[in-house]
């Protein structure tokens, strides 16, 4: 255990290190690296594929967090494409914020520059690897990664990409540091004062509640998504039917998949077209009494279920949904507040008044009217990849991109100025 724990500070030592090296790289090295390792990724395609095949067989299939982990062509094809975008965007660094010249002649400028050691702990994400390394080297920052035992193959094969590539480029490759994934590394990360900046969890409730509670460094708060869908009383049915299963189905397993479908009573008879295509998909429903009884007959009766005081702000991760009834928007404004996360919520409604009160009211990082919370990305805002959707208020909130990867400081110059 105390080798281990020396093992552990000695990596996070040598990644702090390394922050200083970042500072005099060229934003065109940065694109150059970044381009070369997203077609070192391309290339070495099968071996990472048959690292993450050893991960995926340590896990069960029915497993939530199992379409996570798991890397296709297509998605390695997707992470290099992402990289590559990111590669193409502004650097984040050295713009002018705020410039002013004081009557004294004194001249004020406040510049973005990076934070310098950024830690992240996720679970089953392999793909969180070349988002983090892409955006915090872009941004000047010093990655150290902190995944979990499930992907532990996926990861230290691509991080072997990241650190071949710097190596080619005479970076240091402490830049991009792979902590082991036992819990003596998470815990020497969260002690880690002075060494690093912050610490950003992408996971579970249960992932960002221990490391709220455990780290003495900042946090930011990411990833827990409990997002419903509210189809008001002007909702345009077959809008709410896309948007609903695409919001569902698309893909359960992540933070912006929606957990509850909130209905004006007044459309309870479109219900069963709503709900129609989420039995293609085995959806499991936990229906409130109204909404159970609309449903009775026109859905399968295997896969609808009485809804409980647990069916509501729950994450499901999974082919789950609840629904519930409401009277007013003013009702489903407060059964939103109640149970939301704060991360993605959406109105169906052709009521300009309606969506107007939702869309100022509503509490969330990303507020829709007439979208599936689907789009809440980096990379469908156009800002290529992202470290994470932030749910908190202090500092960023929504997809962080770039710029909320950087800080800034003020640069103060003159001619011999004192204060009297």
């Amino acid at each position: 255990m105390i080798i281990k724990k020396i093992e552990n500070l000695e990596l996070i030592k040598q990644a702090a290190a390394a922050a200083g090296s970042l500072l005099s790289i060229s934003d065109q090295q940065i694109n150059e690296i970044l381009n070369d390792t997203a077609d070192a990724l391309l290339q070495a395609t099968e071996t990472v594929l048959e690292a993450n095949r050893a991960d995926l067989k340590r896990m069960e299939e029915t497993n939530p967090k199992y379409d996570r982990l798991k890397l296709t062509p297509k998605r390695l094809e997707d992470i290099a494409a992402d990289m590559k975008q990111v590669a193409s965007l502004p650097s984040p660094l050295g713009r002018i914020l705020y410039e002013a010249v004081r009557p004294n002649g004194m001249t004020i400028r406040k510049v973005s520059v990076p934070f310098g050691v950024i830690g992240i702990i996720y679970e089953a994400r392999p793909n969180v690897t070349f988002d983090v390394f892409s955006l915090c080297l872009k941004s000047g920052n010093v990655c150290l990664l902190k995944g979990g035992s499930d992907a532990i193959d996926s990861n230290r094969a691509l991080v072997a990409i990241i650190h071949g590539v710097l190596k080619k480029h005479g970076i240091n490759p402490s830049v991009c540091t792979l902590l082991p994934a036992g819990h003596e590394a998470t815990t020497a990360l969260l002690q880690a004062v002075g060494l690093v900046d912050m610490v950003i969890p992408r996971g579970s409730c249960t992932l960002i509640d221990f490391v709220r509670e455990n780290a003495r460094i900042p946090v930011i708060e990411t990833g827990a998504g409990i997002c419903h869908t509210y189809f008001d009383k002007a909702g345009d049915r077959e809008k709410g039917r896309q948007i609903i299963h695409n919001a569902k189905t698309r893909r359960v397993s992540v933070c912006n998949a929606l957990d509850c479908l909130v209905i004006h009573r007044d459309r309870l008879g479109d219900l069963p077209y709503l709900c129609g295509k989420l039995s293609e998909n085995q959806v499991l429903i936990y229906a409130d009494a109204p909404s159970l009884a609309m449903l009775s007959g026109h859905y399968p009766a295997d896969l609808l279920k009485p809804a409980t005081s647990e069916s509501y702000g729950t994450e499901f991760l999974d082919y789950i949904m609840s629904i519930k009834t409401v009277d007013s928007l003013e009702e489903a404004l407060k059964h939103i507040a109640l149970h939301s996360s704060m991360h993605s919520e959406c109105i169906v409604s052709e009521s300009e008044e309606a969506m107007r009160t939702f869309l100022q009211r509503v509490d969330a990082a990303c507020v829709y009217a007439n979208v599936s919370t689907a789009f809440t990305d980096g990379a469908q805002f156009g800002f290529g990849a992202e470290i994470g959707i932030s749910t908190q208020k202090m500092h960023a909130r929504g997809p962080m991109a770039l710029p909320e990867l950087t800080t800034y400081k003020y640069l103060i110059t003159g001619d011999g100025q004192v204060r009297g």
